[in-house]
């Protein structure tokens, strides 16, 4: 399983989002960013959180 902690890409938030594949991860995080932060991941961001996530 792998997480990642929405506070690690610098929101003040408490999510988790957790999935078996970074791949899995990284649309959950865009999904979250969107609706929750306003936020759009771009290609550029989406690099950058693949390094904040975690295996657990």
């Amino acid at each position: 399983m792998k997480t990642l902690n929405c506070r690690d890409a610098g929101f003040d938030c408490n999510a988790q989002i957790k999935a078996e594949t970074d791949e899995e991860i990284l649309t959950q995080a865009a999904e979250h960013a969107s609706t929750v932060h306003g936020v759009a991941v771009t290609p550029e961001l989406a690099e950058g959180l693949k390094s904040l996530i975690r295996e657990e």
